[in-house]
């Protein structure tokens, strides 16, 4: 940033030098006043220059937490049986073969889910903040089902399978389901259950005759801090194909 002068710094140098005899002005000599236009434009420039320099120290940075689209990738999720995972035996192209996609931020980790989980579980996909693994979403499904049952039944036979998930219902502060529906007449069943250290929203509807289940959990102060950007995961999940 260029440093702002004052107009008397400038003039300060002819005007502390004593003369060392004054002269009276001979008839030739004229003193010449500056030009009022000169000034004006000086006033002018000093002014807009000291306003520019408030308004560029004074203003308030946009927030880091902000969200938009560049935030996040989309994830292709193939819920693959364990025989084929990672592509063999099937279509290695998750895009092409996606049964369902969520979004992820930028920056969390894809955690390599084995084998043995996927078959006993159902966990197809996992992504976490490195900064905070407990911060995390992933995706569970269940083959043979045709159409969701009841909103409490759903929520308990889950929970039967995640240990984690029954401390979180067991220990809840309040726990809330509501049904929609999308553009194309399929139905999500969204959960929201509060507990004193914890806060997890889950999205579960059927296609395909599989149960799809899509989690993010987060304790409570990344929930508190990040609800905007967690409420926006939970909301992107959807099946396709």
């Amino acid at each position: 940033m260029a440093t702002i002068f004052s107009p008397s710094a400038i003039l300060s140098s002819s005007s502390n030098t004593t003369p060392s005899s004054p002269k009276p002005p001979s008839k030739s000599q004229l003193t010449i006043p500056p030009p009022k236009t000169a000034l004006t434009n000086l006033t002018t420039t000093l002014t807009a220059t000291a306003l520019a320099t408030t308004i560029l120290t004074t203003s308030t940075p946009p927030s880091l937490a902000a969200v938009s689209p560049s935030n996040y990738f989309i994830y292709y999720g193939t819920a693959a049986s364990a025989a084929n995972y990672g592509g063999y035996g099937g279509n290695s192209d998750k895009k092409a073969s996606a049964e369902y996609i969520y979004d992820v931020p930028d920056g969390w980790k894809e955690r390599l889910v084995s084998k043995v989980e996927k078959g006993t579980n159902g966990t197809d996909s996992e992504f976490y903040n490195p900064k905070k693994k407990q911060e995390k979403e992933y995706l569970t499904y269940l083959a043979g089902f045709r159409q969701l049952a009841p909103k409490d039944v759903v929520l308990n036979n889950l929970a039967l399978s995640d240990v984690s998930l029954q401390d979180l219902i067991a220990s809840a502060d309040s726990v809330t389901s509501t049904e929609r529906q999308d553009g194309n007449g399929q139905v999500y069943y969204d959960y929201e259950i509060q507990g004193l250290g914890a806060h997890s929203l889950i999205s579960v509807t059927c296609a395909n005759n599989k149960l799809y289940a899509h989690f993010v959990n987060a304790p409570a102060p990344e929930w508190n801090r990040d609800q905007d950007a967690l409420r926006h995961l939970h909301q992107s999940f959807k099946t396709v194909g």
